[in-house]
């Protein structure tokens, strides 16, 4: 990866202007006021789906996944646990003994049929992407925004190459144009220009139109495992 771009260059100079300054600080104004009025409405779903996760978990809830943030922070991404506990080692172990697995998930970090998945509940929670909820604390803590790029892991920055200061300048989104174009069933080059085109092209209008079409999209379930 090129990283000398992401070393000299500073992402908050892409918004140095007054008018990008005030429309990031409407965009956090809104991030606020909305996400208060989601947990307002959705916090007896989110008991509920804390109770099914804890039945089958027998404790863990919620997971915390690292992940890089604005100007490269990272930051813990909050969602509810849909896999087993021993997840990480059972990826290994399948990804040592299945050559298509260990291709699929070198070309998407995902795994259509993930075996570690937590039976019809876990299933059920990310085919309607319900699991990515609790990111709505991230919204209010600041690390995220109702709307961006998707949150990405600190290996996938290679995939960004010299568009990577577009990423690091917005905060990533807890749904954003990958999230309502298909999410997985897209290719990682996508994914990328779809982050870049969003960051180069910020619009307060376009936040509105990526807000209402992801209940849509969250219903549909494309693309969602």
């Amino acid at each position: 990866m090129r990283m000398e771009a992401a070393n000299t260059f500073v992402p908050g100079e892409l918004f140095r202007s007054p008018l990008a300054s005030l429309r990031l600080a409407v965009k956090r104004g809104l991030d606020i006021f909305v996400a208060s009025l989601m947990l307002l409405t959705l916090w007896p779903a989110l008991l509920v789906f804390a109770a099914l996760v804890w039945r089958r978990t027998g404790g863990a809830v919620l997971f915390r996944h690292r992940r890089v943030g604005r100007n490269g922070q990272p930051f813990d991404c909050l969602k509810f646990r849909t896999m087993v506990l021993d997840a990480d080692a059972m990826l290994r172990d399948l990804l040592e003994s299945c050559p298509d697995a260990r291709a699929e998930w070198a070309e998407t970090g995902k795994l259509r049929d993930d075996p570690r998945v937590l039976g019809r509940v876990g299933r059920l929670l990310r085919r309607y992407s319900l699991d990515e909820l609790p990111q709505i604390f991230n919204v209010m803590r600041g690390d995220m925004s109702l709307v961006g790029p998707r949150p990405v892991i600190h290996s996938e920055l290679a995939h960004y190459d010299v568009n990577l200061r577009w990423y690091l300048a917005a905060r990533p989104g807890l749904t954003g144009p990958w999230q309502v174009s298909g999410r997985n069933d897209i290719g990682y080059g996508e994914r990328v220009a779809l982050d870049v085109e969003y960051v180069r092209n910020l619009s307060l209008r376009r936040d509105a139109l990526i807000l209402a079409r992801t209940p849509i999209a969250m219903l549909s379930g494309r693309g969602a495992y």
